[in-house]
């Protein structure tokens, strides 16, 4: 396992306020949260940091989906991980995003899923994500 950085407190409440917007949307939407569904996260930077995320990233429990040129002309890279997204589950998520954004020298640019109301209609389920 890697050993990654401690997050200053601090900026994890910070990240934890947009998180709790982002649930409460989920939640109005009749999200069940427990449901296991794909989970994203993005991360901006320059190619050699993202190149290294890129190799790691199956180590840091995640897969990895595109990489891809924002409107402002900075790379992004999307990485995905299978979990619910419970309270619990999604702080363990922004912690380890957080540390992920200190150990690589990237930034952190937020995560989204759909919501999952237990159905298995696809028509019905609804991307929410949360945007720095």
């Amino acid at each position: 396992m890697m050993n990654l950085p401690e997050v200053p407190p601090a900026r994890l409440e910070e990240e934890w306020a947009a998180d709790k917007d982002v649930l409460a949307s989920l939640k109005e939407s009749g999200d069940i949260a427990h449901l296991v569904r794909p989970v994203d996260v993005s991360f901006r930077g320059d190619d050699a940091a993202l190149d290294k995320l890129e190799a790691d990233a199956e180590e840091l429990g995640f897969e990895v989906i595109e990489r891809e040129e924002d409107e402002d002309g900075e790379m992004c890279l999307f990485l995905g991980r299978e979990q619910a997204a419970d309270e619990t589950s999604i702080r363990a998520l922004t912690r380890k995003c957080v540390q992920i954004e200190m150990a690589y020298g990237v930034e952190y640019d937020g995560w989204g899923c759909t919501s999952e109301d237990g159905s298995d209609d696809e028509d019905d389920t609804e991307e929410t994500g949360q945007a720095h």
